[in-house]
């Protein structure tokens, strides 16, 4: 009977979504009809409680700070000179400048915590300079589309903020568990990048002028501003001097200095950057406040139970296991957007992952990962949208010159599978 109630709402609420209705809006409409029709609980107590509980964790503070400070550089001109001082240190590499995409990428990203803001400010860089330059659209996006992705994996991240009060873990160590997962992603990309070039010589353009040491070291002048707001953010994190939260406070009031000194402050793009940030949390909190919902009334009915025991029933290895949910995840992508994905299913996997014996912390970077793979698949991959807006390219074009980068991020979920130290070793190495 559960199980034909729960089909019953899965398909209601692919339904309502496909009529264009908000993500938060539907996640609670379809609740309070599970509730309602399914269960004997009061609703209109549970909503509120469940509301109230899901939006006012401190924990969650973290959230809207870190995406204030990603819009206050994306007003910025950090982001310009970021490329200044990347460049003349790329050019040896082959594939030269495409490697900006993928540097730049995971620079801001440690800066962000935002895949779409990543991909767009990135890219509004790099892909004029790479077209003028001569390199190939398809792999001048194409790796920016992947690149994007780190975004979600180099902290600080909203995924794993959201994750992390979902499964009630420390964002602090799942922050410093997606450190060397990242920048693991970042070299496998640049590797990518480093076989292509060299098995398509003929399609890059011509090597620019060699430049002296001298002139490569003032180049990087540019880069200090944007690797101290990184050392303030993740420093203050690592050593345990600061919580997430008060490290996200602290990047806000670094990225406000920084950005005045540069002289892009102005009280418009101050209010812009409040606004846009206040905007992204308030559909955010929506979502996560529809999905609490959701999860309660799936609770009442007994989903999670049914989820769990047929998944147990099945009697997979933990490798196993691990590869049924990347296709879940994947297949879930297509409808869904990430941070939907982990606050509809965490409750409802996390005691199956726990039985399996997975490290949550773990978990929670392997559930990043397969929520990146996800950005880069049609039709709801965020960073297609994001690369369609930029380029006026077909999304089903975008998608396939980023698949070479997807295959690499199913490289990387393997890796952390067979060796989970690259995502335990920083956070069990935390102070404090």
């Amino acid at each position: 009977m559960e199980a034909v109630i729960a089909l019953t709402l899965i398909v209601l609420l692919f339904a309502v979504l496909g009529s264009g209705l908000w993500i938060g809006l539907s996640l609670l409409g379809v609740a309070l009809v599970g509730m309602e029709l399914f269960t004997q609980r009061p609703v209109g107590d549970s909503m509120a409680l469940t509301v109230w509980g899901s939006t006012s964790s401190w924990t969650l503070t973290a959230l809207p700070l870190f995406l204030w400070m990603g819009e206050i550089l994306f007003r910025s001109k950090l982001s310009n000179d970021m490329f200044k001082g990347l460049a003349p240190w790329l050019n040896w590499l082959p594939g030269r400048l495409l490697h900006t995409n993928v540097v730049g990428c995971a620079i801001f990203a440690a800066i962000s915590g935002s895949s779409a803001a990543t991909c767009a400010t990135i890219g509004k860089i790099t892909l004029p300079e790479l077209k003028k330059r001569g390199y190939p659209d398809a792999q001048a996006i194409g790796t920016l589309a992947g690149a994007g992705t780190l975004g979600l994996l180099i902290p600080p991240s909203i995924i794993m903020i959201v994750y992390g009060v979902a499964a009630n873990v420390s964002i602090a160590k799942l922050f410093l568990a997606g450190v060397v997962p990242g920048v693991v992603l970042a070299l496998l990309f640049s590797g990518y990048i480093v076989v292509w070039s060299l098995l398509n010589r003929e399609r890059l353009p011509g090597k620019e002028p060699a430049t002296s040491l001298r002139h490569k070291l003032h180049a990087s002048r540019h880069l200090i501003p944007v690797v101290t707001l990184i050392a303030l953010v993740l420093g203050g994190i690592y050593s345990g001097i600061a919580t997430a939260t008060e490290a996200a406070a602290l990047g806000v009031a670094g990225s406000l200095v920084l950005s005045r000194l540069e002289g892009s402050l102005n009280w418009e793009s101050f209010r812009e950057g409040l606004v846009a940030a206040c905007r992204t949390y308030c559909m955010i909190g929506l979502i996560l406040a529809g999905a609490a919902f959701l999860t309660l009334a799936m609770g009442f009915i007994g989903l999670p139970r049914q989820v769990a025991e047929f998944i147990g029933g099945l009697q997979l290895s933990p490798f196993a296991l691990m590869l049924l949910l990347v296709l879940f995840f994947i297949v879930l992508g297509c409808f869904l957007d990430g941070i939907s994905m982990v606050v509809l299913t965490i409750a409802v996997l996390l005691p199956t992952v726990q039985a399996a014996g997975f490290d949550l912390i773990w978990f929670g970077i392997f559930i990043v990962l397969v929520v990146e793979m996800a950005q880069i698949t049609p039709p709801v991959g965020f960073n297609l949208f994001v690369l369609q807006g930029l380029t006026q390219r077909e999304v089903t074009w975008i998608a396939r010159t980023a698949l070479p980068l997807f295959m690499l991020m199913m490289v990387a979920v393997l890796l952390t599978y067979v060796a989970p130290g690259l995502a335990l070793w920083l956070p069990s190495r935390m102070q404090g």
